[in-house]
C-alpha cells in the first residue's frame, strides 16, 4: 500500500455542520475506494485564497493522510470532483522517498 496526502478547500462561509458533512463524505470516499484513513484534520480554518475560485475569496483547508492502492487515488479524485462544495483538491503520493523528505522539510518550515 502506498501513502497519500489529500488536501481540499471548501468555502469558509459554509456552516460548521456542512464542513463536517463534507469531511465525512471525503473519508467515506477513501473507504469506498478501499483506502484507510490515517489522519484527518483541519489545516486552516479560514485562509484567504490567492485568487477567487467560483467567486469565493476565503476557504477552509483540510488535510487527510491515507493509504491505499494506486487506482484508489483516481477513484477518490473522481468522487471529489462530483462534490460542488469542494473548491479544489490535490492528492500527493508521499511513499516516494524524495517526496516524503520534501514534505517533512516543508512541515518543519511551517512549524517554525
Amino acid at each position: 500500500m502506498e501513502k497519500y496526502e489529500l488536501v481540499y478547500i471548501v468555502g469558509a462561509h459554509l456552516a460548521q455542520e456542512a464542513k463536517d458533512e463534507i469531511n465525512k463524505q471525503v473519508v467515506d470516499a477513501v473507504a469506498k475506494a478501499e483506502g484507510r484513513v490515517i489522519n484527518s484534520s483541519v489545516w486552516f480554518e479560514r485562509q484567504k485564497i490567492s485568487f477567487p475560485i467560483k467567486k469565493i475569496q476565503d476557504g477552509g483547508y483540510y488535510l487527510v493522510n491515507w493509504e491505499g492502492e494506486g487506482d484508489a487515488a483516481v477513484k477518490i479524485r473522481q468522487s471529489l470532483r462530483l462534490n460542488e462544495k469542494i473548491l479544489r483538491s490535490l492528492i500527493v503520493n508521499v511513499s516516494n522517498p524524495k517526496v516524503a523528505k520534501a514534505a517533512d522539510e516543508q512541515k518543519v518550515k511551517v512549524q517554525l
